[in-house]
C-alpha cells in the first residue's frame, strides 16, 4: 500500500506542476501613497504580467524615473527555457513513479531541490541585476538599491515592496511537499 502511495503521491505532484502554465510563480507588488492600492506585478514561467493590463509598463515607467532598465520579458531567457525545466521535470516525476525504485526517488527529489534552489538564486540575480544596475543619468538619484527583496516585505524609500510566491509557486511548494513524502514512504517500505 505505501509503494502505490508513493506513487500516487510522485503522479500527483508531477501534475502540479503542469499548472505553472496557467498559474503565476510569483508576485511582486508595489504599494505608495500614488498606489494605494498597489502595483501587482506576477511573473509566470513564460511571461510577466499585472493584475490589471498596462501593470508592466507603469511598472516600467516607474522604473525610468529610478534609473532601472526596463523591464522587457522577450529580453529574459529565462522565461524562454523555464516551460522546458518544467516540462522536463513532470516527466522525471513520472517516470519515476513508473520505474518505482528508491533510489529514483532520492535522486528525484534532490534534483528538484537543487532546481528549486538554482531558481530562485537566479531570481535573487535578476532582480539584484535590476536593482543596483541604475543609469547614472535617472530624473531621480538616491543613495540605496532598489532590489526588492526576495521573499518578505520591504520599504524603499516611500514604496513597500513584497515579494512572494503565487498561487503557482505555493504549487511547487506543495508538489516537492509530496515528493518529499513519497521519498519518505519509499525508505520506511525498505526498513521493513
Amino acid at each position: 500500500m505505501k509503494n502505490r502511495l508513493s506513487q500516487i503521491l510522485l503522479v500527483v505532484g508531477g501534475l502540479l506542476l503542469l499548472l505553472l502554465f496557467v498559474l503565476p510563480l510569483w508576485r511582486i507588488s508595489l504599494i505608495a501613497p500614488q498606489y494605494p492600492h498597489g502595483v501587482h506585478m506576477f511573473i509566470y514561467i513564460n511571461k510577466i504580467g499585472g493584475a490589471e493590463p498596462g501593470t508592466l509598463q507603469n511598472v516600467n515607467i516607474l522604473n525610468h524615473y529610478i534609473g532601472m532598465k526596463p523591464i522587457e520579458p522577450d529580453s529574459i531567457p529565462e522565461l524562454k527555457f523555464l516551460p522546458f525545466v518544467v516540462i522536463g521535470l513532470c516527466v522525471m516525476s513520472l517516470l519515476t513513479a513508473l520505474i518505482n525504485k528508491k533510489y529514483m526517488y532520492v535522486f528525484w527529489v534532490v534534483l528538484f531541490g537543487i532546481t528549486l534552489l538554482l531558481g530562485l538564486y537566479d531570481f535573487y540575480l535578476w532582480e539584484y541585476d535590476y536593482g543596483h544596475d541604475l543609469d547614472p543619468k535617472a530624473p531621480m538619484k538616491f543613495d540605496e538599491s532598489f532590489q526588492p527583496p526576495l521573499i518578505g516585505t520591504k520599504t524603499i524609500i516611500n514604496f513597500i515592496a513584497k515579494s512572494y510566491p503565487h498561487i503557482g509557486g505555493w504549487m511547487v511548494i506543495i508538489s516537492f511537499i509530496l515528493s518529499t513524502i513519497a521519498a519518505g514512504l519509499q525508505f520506511k517500505k525498505v526498513k521493513k
